[in-house]
């Protein structure tokens, strides 16, 4: 099988695991910390574990990577790793708010350029996004771009959860100037939804996100046409480590993201 093939797998158990597991309960109890550093939950117990065991019973030979599981060799001779966050947006999926989703992506090398294939299923809706390297982004079995036209609407995703006072002050043109900011709590999904034509630009400069978080959305935007840069808009990349965060910009084109960084003061790398 294809990396994309059992990714889209894994993750269509997953939804079919948790879809009745949301909202409840049981879904929010604790089960220690994750080496993501996180608090995790039994809903986040149960998707990985429902990856892990897809994974184990297909064969395939990689190094998982995951937000609860830590790192999990499942070969002696891994063909690359799969990084998974079995549920991305969990405090929205613990309290039944339908915005949660399952990301996994699949890396060749140690670094986040050469992830080749990611799925991110909206765990609410079962929508599946997904993409391979070179061979475009896809909801279900249709064809998505980012939105290149000029907008009705100009929709801007601004992450701000646990964003510092000088953060929220750097960001006020963004708010000022836009009467549509969106911020829906799974950074996964929303990276989809922008990939989608959703969202015109998505931006998170906490320096909070992880690799688990971004690496399947992250082929997906690139295949769908959207520009993703880091906070000295320089491409975006960096290792795998659990111990890495990443700041960064998803831009449908090159004049919304003109504007954006001016509004943002960010400055090119030099």
């Amino acid at each position: 099988m294809q990396p994309i093939d059992v990714l889209k797998e894994a993750s269509r158990q997953v939804y079919e695991n948790v879809k009745s597991l949301a909202g409840t309960k049981a879904a929010g109890s604790d089960h220690g910390i994750g080496a993501g550093g996180d608090i995790s939950r039994k809903i986040d117990i149960v998707a990985e574990k429902t990856v892990l065991d897809y994974l184990k019973k297909t064969g395939f030979e990689c190094t998982v990577l995951g937000e609860e599981c830590g790192r999990v060799e499942l070969s002696e001779k891994p063909k690359g790793f799969v990084i998974m966050d079995a549920i991305d947006g969990s405090a929205n999926a613990v309290r039944g708010m339908p915005f949660f989703c399952c990301s996994l992506a699949f890396a060749t090398k140690n670094r986040l350029r050469s992830v080749s294939a990611g799925v991110v299923t909206d765990l609410s809706s079962g929508d599946m996004y997904w993409a391979t390297k070179g061979k475009g982004a896809y909801c279900n079995q249709k064809k998505i771009h980012v939105h290149k036209e000029k907008p009705v609407y100009k929709i801007v995703g601004v992450n701000i959860s646990g964003a510092k006072p000088k953060l929220m002050r750097r960001l006020q043109p963004i708010f000022e100037n836009s009467n549509h900011s969106r911020h829906l709590g799974a950074n996964a999904l929303e990276v989809a939804f922008f990939a989608r034509g959703l969202m015109d630009v998505y931006i998170d400069l906490r320096e909070k996100i992880r690799v688990t978080d971004m690496a399947a959305g992250y082929i997906i935007a690139r295949e769908a046409g959207g520009i993703i840069l880091d906070q000295n808009l320089k491409p975006l990349d960096s290792d795998l480590s659990y111990e890495t965060r990443l700041s960064f910009i998803a831009a449908a084109n090159n004049e919304i993201l003109k504007e954006m960084s001016s509004q943002l003061k960010m400055k090119p790398y030099r």
